[in-house]
């Protein structure tokens, strides 16, 4: 009698959690993230990790069953990086080329996870997800000149908005971008999850950095009222401060300053934590 009685509690218990996952709705959940973020481009180019900045970030995630979702994320992103750092490029050594710049990221992603997830449950708790969408970023390059804040796009440093460069248009503050990224993310307990991601962001622009093109003839930029060289022509050209000899890399036009063929990007990775939103109804079969 004894082992009927365990096995019936058994059986009861089985199909009251069942009960509840099935009338247990996972509509979404709504989260904030912290990590890193890097730059890659033209003074970047061979992708190397070493001067990673803040990244911070909010996140709606609507479910659509328990493998697809639409999320509407906001970033905040410090970007940044130096010739300097490229110790073995002689090039970008004697450019002597650097930015910073702060990123707002307003993206619509969808989220497709790999395994089934449903909080609450020990069976569903865990799965990996891809992810991917559009978004759209404001950003400002600056860079410092003794000690002086200086931002580049209004300079034109690369000919852009001056008569003599009429094929070279000035680059606004904002541009697009393809988020692209896996992670992971693990349900905690009923209401809160954990997780981590690694995105990718393609943009459409080549000035995240403010380097592109060519170096530019330098008489095209005014002179300051004592005939000394203005911000626009010395931030055109920085290989001066650098070398034995002094000597900037431009006399003329034309020489090469950046890799137009290759337009800028960014990647993000971050830990995350979310709160989910539940409700009590029959689910639609998956």
């Amino acid at each position: 009698m004894r082992k009927v009685w365990v096995a019936f509690s058994a059986m009861v218990i089985t199909v009251t959690a069942f009960a509840q996952e099935q009338a247990t709705v996972h509509e979404g959940e709504f989260g904030i993230s912290a990590g890193a973020a890097h730059y890659f481009g033209d003074l970047n180019t061979t992708a190397r990790l070493n001067r990673p900045k803040i990244a911070l970030g909010a996140f709606f995630r609507k479910q659509f069953g328990n493998y697809v979702a639409l999320r509407v994320s906001g970033h905040y992103a410090q970007l940044g990086y130096s010739d300097v750092y490229n110790t073995k490029n002689e090039f970008q050594l004697r450019r002597n080329l650097s930015f910073n710049t702060n990123v707002w990221e307003l993206a619509l992603q969808g989220d497709f996870n790999f395994l089934r997830f449903v909080p609450g449950t020990l069976d569903y708790s865990f799965t990996p997800y891809v992810t991917f969408g559009v978004g759209a970023f404001s950003y400002d390059p600056y860079a410092y000149y003794q000690g002086q804040k200086v931002f580049l796009r209004p300079l034109g440093t690369e000919g852009q908005g001056y008569a003599a460069y009429p094929d070279r248009k000035p680059y606004g503050s904002m541009a697009l971008c393809v988020p692209l990224g896996v992670g992971v993310k693990y349900n905690v307990n009923e209401k809160v999850n954990i997780g981590f991601e690694v995105v990718y962001r393609f943009t459409n622009t080549d000035y995240l950095d403010d380097v592109s093109k060519t170096y530019v003839d330098p008489s095209i930029f005014p002179k300051l009222p004592d005939g000394s060289a203005s911000l626009a022509e010395i931030m055109n050209d920085r290989s001066n401060e650098t070398g034995p000899d002094k000597i900037g890399f431009v006399n003329g036009s034309g020489r090469q300053r950046g890799f137009p063929k290759q337009k800028d990007a960014y990647v993000m990775a971050e830990l995350t934590f979310s709160f989910n939103l539940s409700s009590y109804r029959c689910p639609k079969a998956d």
